[in-house]
């Protein structure tokens, strides 16, 4: 029974570590972003974003988000690019 209920309890918090890897929300003064991993990844290769290596989290702050992430939608004519499209209260 013990072996049964340990087994349930990993697969689920494999489960839940899988699925919040598939967002990350990053807090704002105007209103927090949430960044769909999942949905870029499909479109873009990990480098674009991590550099070269091996991928690892980003630390970001407004001038490098506003950089990096409305400047890449920018050119590719493709996601938001306006405050409120991105910034949700």
């Amino acid at each position: 029974m013990k072996k049964i209920f340990a087994a349930v309890a990993l697969t689920l918090a494999f489960a839940v570590s899988a699925m919040a890897a598939d967002s990350v929300v990053y807090p704002a003064k105007n209103g927090n972003v949430t960044f769909n991993h999942k949905a870029h990844q499909a479109k873009a290769e990990c480098k674009v974003c991590h550099g070269e290596g091996a991928p690892a989290k980003i630390e970001i702050n407004k001038d490098k988000a506003h950089s990096m992430c409305k400047g890449c939608h920018a050119e590719k004519k493709a996601g938001p690019t306006k405050c409120g499209e991105c910034h949700k209260k």
